[in-house]
């Protein structure tokens, strides 16, 4: 797919002129791969003059190895002593390949390179257009994509760029389609209908922040399963409404050349289609049969669990990958698409060949990523944001929602929730657990926080890449583009969700199974 000129018509209005401008000067700025640069320089900068100056912040927090509770001293590290310059030059080549997000999206694309290769998602996708209504289409984007963090990051390299590609399908803005998926991938990151890898990982964290306050205290998995099932319907009507209501009419008509064939399918496609169908529900049964049995292979081996690291959530991303794959080799015997293993080889290579760009990108951001993290920087935010509410005085639920705002503020430089909740939690768990709130409770307003500015934040791991696949669409696309688009969600998302745990908290219901906002 070439990369397109797109000119639009912005609508007016008070809020749209706010995100025009937004996007005019984000997009003014240089390319993304210099802006990460420059935002290393400035780090590198930041990082000497805050060292020399002796900035340094102590707290206590949850170790996230041992779960013990420590007091800690975090000192601000300078790059530019000749620690930091080694480090600088050692660690370059680590730091990109052990950049998160490239590994999953480089073997994600193998298996989806074949699947659009062979010509199984243009089918597949021409059979949802042609039976799926219109007027459900957003809403099955944004619920598809709130479901997908039940597979950890899958979602970001797989539903996100098919977002684009079935609004296409239907005639609409393709770069609407992408956001509508992104809102529910990454704004909707805490909701889901089933218990998900964040809430052992979360609850945890939780349960050792509880034990400063009460020794025997334990927070569950289930935790805030109730209010998360609640969330996901919220936030996909929400993604909905915001999509079709500001986004798209925002982005006006599109006017590239990227295009999808709408034409019935043919008796070789449909033969493949249901070739594959068989192919997938065989392969689904045989993950399942590694999967559901108490002693089932892909299951933690000594726990025997599922959930955090088992083999069958460390190995999701290949996982994703064959569950393209096979379908796809499949389809292309049977649509007759695919002659020879050369083919398949072929696609797999092509699928590769456009991830030049990304290549790119991802090691500027890696640089970027890591020596943030190597700083301190953005542990000395996060403690000072957490030192600043505390000293305001607010208590009772006007200091819940200061907790969600300041939640949302620092989670613009830290992405991971869990290294976020690691130094907050032993903060604001006991100190409202002494007013009389539950820990499930701070939890639960964290995971609101924690949620809503992923999608504005270009230092969450995959904000590079939501920008490489929008280029896609978009030649000028940039930053300024991305975050203007999904400023509207943030902001909705954020009010919505805080409406939604006030109204929770004044009808009395439970969090999850036998979990309450207050303490028994």
């Amino acid at each position: 797919m070439e990369k397109v000129k797109v000119q639009n018509t912005k609508k007016k209005g008070l809020f749209n002129v706010f995100l025009n401008m937004i996007e005019k000067v984000g997009n003014k700025l240089p390319h993304p791969v210099t802006l990460f640069v420059l935002f290393s320089i400035a780090v590198i900068i930041i990082s000497d003059l805050a060292a020399r100056a002796g900035v340094f912040v102590e707290f206590t927090m949850v170790d996230a190895a041992t779960k013990e509770v420590k007091l800690t001293t975090v000192q601000a590290i300078s790059l530019l002593n000749a620690d930091g310059i080694r480090y600088m030059f050692s660690k370059a080549v680590s730091n990109f390949t052990g950049f998160a997000p490239l590994g999953t999206v480089l073997v994600a694309m193998l298996g989806v390179g074949v699947a659009e290769g062979t010509g199984l998602i243009q089918a597949a996708l021409r059979k949802l257009v042609l039976s799926t209504p219109k007027g459900l289409i957003t809403a099955v984007v944004v619920f598809a994509g709130v479901m997908s963090n039940v597979a950890s990051d899958a979602g970001y390299v797989v539903l996100v760029p098919l977002g684009a590609i079935v609004f296409l399908s239907f005639g609409r803005h393709p770069l609407a389609g992408l956001a509508a998926a992104f809102a529910g991938v990454s704004g909707g990151f805490s909701a889901n209908l089933l218990v998900g890898t964040i809430d052992p990982l979360l609850g945890g964290i939780s349960t050792e922040a509880a034990k400063l306050f009460s020794p025997g205290y334990t927070v569950a998995a289930t935790a805030n399963w109730y209010f998360m099932i609640a969330s996901t319907f919220l936030i996909t009507i929400l993604g909905t409404l915001i999509t079709e209501k500001i986004v798209e009419p925002r982005l006006g008509e599109y006017k590239g050349s990227a295009k999808v064939d709408l034409h019935n399918l043919t008796s070789e496609e449909k033969k493949g289609l249901a070739a594959a169908g068989v192919a997938l529900l065989l392969y689904v049964v045989a993950i399942a049969a590694m999967v559901v049995p108490a002693n089932g292979i892909l299951r933690d081996p000594e726990a025997g669990t599922i959930l955090g690291h088992s083999p069958f959530m460390d190995g999701i991303v290949p996982i994703i990958a064959l569950f393209f794959l096979i379908p796809g080799i499949v389809y292309g015997i049977f649509a007759k698409t695919v002659k020879n293993d050369k083919d398949i080889a072929a696609a797999m290579g092509k699928a590769m060949s456009t991830m030049g760009g990304y290549l790119v990108l991802a090691f500027a951001a890696a640089q970027f990523v890591s020596y943030f993290g190597y700083t301190k920087l953005g542990t000395i935010l996060a403690v000072k944001g957490a030192d600043f509410l505390k000293a305001t005085g607010m208590t009772g639920f006007p200091l819940i929602i200061g907790f969600i705002i300041v939640s949302a503020f620092i989670n613009l430089f830290i992405g991971s929730a869990s290294a976020k909740w690691a130094i907050m939690a032993p903060v604001f768990v006991p100190m409202l657990m002494a007013v009389g709130y539950s820990p499930e409770f701070t939890q639960v307003a964290y995971r609101i926080g924690d949620s809503t500015t992923n999608i504005i934040s270009p230092l969450m791991s995959y904000f590079a890449v939501i920008v490489a696949f929008a280029e896609k669409y978009d030649e000028e696309a940039g930053i300024g583009t991305l975050i203007s688009t999904m400023v509207p969600y943030s902001i909705v998302f954020l009010l919505g969700w805080s409406i939604l745990l006030v109204a929770w908290y004044f009808l009395g219901w439970q969090l999850g199974p036998g979990v309450t906002m207050f303490l028994q």
